[in-house]
């Protein structure tokens, strides 16, 4: 019950970060956030209570919530790792409802896997459907950086560089067709003016969305 109540609690969190984006330290009143979430207003009221409680939320009766820093700082977290696995979905060419599903997968991101699909996805600005993807916070921030020259998507990495396949998020049949290449994980691939070249092969061009579906760890820039 714990773990079922804490995604409420991240919804409502991240559902006040929705009303923040669109209007700015505005207070949400009950009502809108009941109707936002499809729960009754009773119950929304009871989650505001519980929330601002927490120090989460700042709640005046009959006027409404407004998002404390702390309350701020977790919904931009969720609504980012929301928006991150939309992206994810997206790059897989997921056929089922990328927002449906992005709900239930941003509760399974940590830390750890906000910071490894940040580099997977190459720091994306936006989500599929063009709105922005917030910044992640500055203890994330830190880790990306300190291991973004590490691992790259390949579109990101720049003429000269060189390095090693991680991770290939292709089709079966794409993937068919690049394992018959010789490019598999593991295969050594660098940049050159002319394309990229796997293992030493004559360079090749690849289009910028196959490439940014191949995950390489560079060893030289």
């Amino acid at each position: 019950m714990n773990g079922h109540f804490q995604e409420f609690e991240d919804e409502y969190l991240e559902t006040m970060y929705e009303f923040h984006e669109k209007q700015p330290s505005q207070p949400v009143r009950n009502g809108d956030l009941a109707s936002a979430l499809g729960v009754s207003p009773a119950s929304a009221t009871e989650m505001v209570q519980r929330l601002a409680g927490k120090g989460m939320l700042d709640y005046v009766p009959y006027k409404g919530a407004t998002l404390t820093v702390k309350g701020m700082v977790h919904g931009q977290k969720m609504k980012r790792r929301h928006r991150l696995a939309e992206v994810f979905l997206a790059k897989l060419s997921f056929q089922g409802d990328i927002h449906a599903t992005a709900c239930r997968l941003e509760h399974a991101f940590d830390d750890d896997l906000e910071v490894a699909m940040s580099l997977l996805l190459g720091q994306p600005d936006f989500d599929p459907s063009g709105r922005d993807i917030p910044l992640a916070t500055p203890d994330i921030s830190k880790r990306i950086q300190s291991t973004q020259s590490q691992v790259r998507s390949l579109d990101s990495i720049e003429v000269g560089a060189s390095g090693q396949i991680e991770a290939l998020f292709f089709s079966a049949s794409d993937s068919a067709v690049f394992s018959q290449q010789g490019v598999s994980i593991g295969t050594e691939i660098s940049r050159t003016a002319d394309g990229y070249s796997f293992s030493g092969t004559p360079a090749a061009q690849i289009s910028t969305d196959f490439a940014s579906k191949i995950l390489v760890r560079v060893s030289r820039e």
